[in-house]
């Protein structure tokens, strides 16, 4: 058959009056094909028209489908049995045509972005090899949408709390911000609407405000839009986490952070140059940090016991004993840890006392400044009916030891308790509890 060019020059030809004999010799072509271009006047190659072999049983091979799962081999093997002569490569050419199990490739285009537009963010789950058991983790990616610098980290679960944190590290890895993040429509940020009606939660709207960007979404379902950091994941994936063991989280983030560094200083064939190359030039277009920028924190509340004891994930900590029955606070970073933890008082003259986890001990330990009211531990019993027993309640649970003695005595300076068992004045700098034998 003959092309489009071929045909458009035997029309010009002909349109010179040379006989078909002289134009089949130019365009070396038959005088029988040269007639039926001339005869036709159109330059467009015809299409061909053949019969397909599937078109007689297309209602069997539409009800084979949806009992065959879409397994297409299987639909060829049943309409052979049913007396079908059909080629299997003319079944998959049919069900490709007709949009049978498969649509037509939308094309995406290309998105371009100006330094310093927008950064895209995402999580995705992985599962990581820590201290020799594989756990399910949380990983977060930030990428620069023009120079693809990258960092990532990973959390045993992602939250709001989780995601400003990660968030605060990773700008402070690029030394500042986009003008514009780009996220998935993820409940952490969140609070009502999708893609361009999108409204996050006040306070993921107030920590952009403070690093002078905002927050947006792509319409449901086109991760296209956010494709730089989609395909990252494939390449964690792949790459970071393969052959790889890790001790503890710190080790896994140190060693993400290390393989961050060496992606962006390698060459990427799209961008014909290196991350941390056209990083150089984004750098002077991010927006700078604030002069300060504060830990993320989390504000725990709490309402201390009868025993004193507000509780906080896996022990309880030391408070005086007039904090009973009232409402304490704590914060905690992602740096947290038992000894540099305080408690914001109920009071505001109340001072703040150290976190302390009641951890397993040969002996009770008093901590200075933690007072125990006589009522509480006076008592034909002693120990027994003041402070928690070994056999249950929480010095069960955190593994204390009853001490060798039965009994308290009252602490020198402790005021006495009034009529109605309370004491009349505060606690006592410096008290403490005294066992005796």
């Amino acid at each position: 058959m003959l092309d489009q060019e071929k045909r458009t020059a035997i029309l010009v030809l002909h349109g010179q009056d040379l006989s078909v004999r002289a134009i089949a010799r130019a365009c070396k072509a038959s005088r029988s094909s040269v007639r039926t271009v001339i005869k036709s006047e159109s330059a467009e190659v015809p299409r061909p028209e053949r019969k397909e072999q599937a078109e007689p049983w297309r209602d069997e091979i539409l009800a084979l489908y949806k009992d065959c799962k879409g397994n297409l081999v299987r639909v060829h093997e049943k309409l052979v049995d049913q007396g079908a002569h059909v080629t299997y490569q003319a079944l998959t050419g049919f069900c490709r045509r007709n949009e049978i199990g498969s649509k037509a490739a939308v094309p995406a285009g290309r998105y371009t972005f100006a330094a310093g537009q927008e950064m895209q963010n995402d999580t995705s789950p992985h599962r990581v090899k820590i201290a020799g058991k594989v756990r399910l983790a949380q990983c977060a990616c930030l990428v620069l949408a023009h120079s693809r610098m990258c960092f990532m980290a990973y959390y045993p679960t992602f939250d709001r709390f989780w995601c400003k944190t990660f968030l605060t590290e990773a700008f402070r890895y690029f030394g500042g911000t986009c003008k514009e993040c780009m996220i998935d429509n993820t409940h952490v940020v969140v609070a009502h609407g999708s893609g361009q009606t999108m409204v996050p939660v006040p306070e993921m709207e107030a920590f952009a405000t403070r690093f002078g960007f905002r927050f947006r979404a792509h319409a449901i379902g086109h991760a296209n839009r956010s494709a730089h950091v989609e395909r990252k994941f494939r390449h964690i994936e792949q790459n970071f986490l393969a052959g790889r063991e890790f001790h503890d989280w710190d080790d896994l983030n140190r060693q993400a952070r290390e393989w961050c560094d060496q992606v962006n200083a390698k060459a990427k064939r799209d961008l014909h140059a290196r991350p941390i190359d056209l990083f150089v030039q984004e750098k002077i277009t991010l927006n700078p940090l604030p002069a300060y920028v504060p830990e993320v924190y989390r504000l725990h509340h709490r309402v201390v016991d009868v025993e004193g004891y507000p509780k906080l994930r896996e022990g309880a900590s030391t408070s005086p004993w007039t904090w009973a029955g009232k409402p304490a606070s704590a914060p905690t970073w992602s740096g947290w840890t038992p000894s540099t933890t305080t408690w914001i008082p109920p009071a505001p003259t109340a001072s703040t006392r150290p976190f302390a986890v009641l951890a397993r001990a040969a002996r009770w330990q008093p901590l200075p400044g933690l007072l125990r009211h006589p009522a509480q531990v006076a008592g034909p019993q002693g120990l027994r009916s003041g402070l928690p027993d070994p056999g249950r309640g929480r010095a069960r649970d955190s593994g204390l030891v009853e001490p060798p003695g039965d009994r308290i005595a009252r602490v020198d300076g402790l005021p006495d308790p009034g009529p109605d068992g309370r004491s009349p004045g505060g606690p006592v700098p410096g008290g403490g509890l005294i066992l005796l034998s």
